[in-house]
């Protein structure tokens, strides 16, 4: 049952160096970014990138290319999970 909810899956890469510079393709957006936290979407999936002084160098939403640099502490996966236009008001 797993196989069939990777098949439609489409396909990302990271490229960590020296915990200082990280290359992400295959993005579909950007969630929110701060000098502590980055949260992109990649395929109906989170990827929450936590260091500190974090900056986006370069993206394009396009391509699916973000190149990060900072001090990267770590790389987690999440659900997505889309809010409404009413949940943004009532937090």
């Amino acid at each position: 049952m797993d196989d069939k909810k990777n098949i439609n899956k489409k396909v990302h890469s990271l490229i960590l160096e020296n915990r200082y510079k990280l290359t992400v393709n295959g993005i579909d957006d950007v969630e929110s970014f701060d000098e502590n936290n980055i949260v992109l979407i990649v395929d109906q999936d989170i990827l929450i990138i936590k260091g500190s002084n974090l900056k986006i160098n370069k993206i394009n939403t396009d391509t699916g290319d973000a190149f990060i640099e900072g001090d990267i502490y770590s790389l987690e996966y999440g659900q997505f999970q889309k809010k409404g236009l009413f949940s943004r008001f009532f937090r």
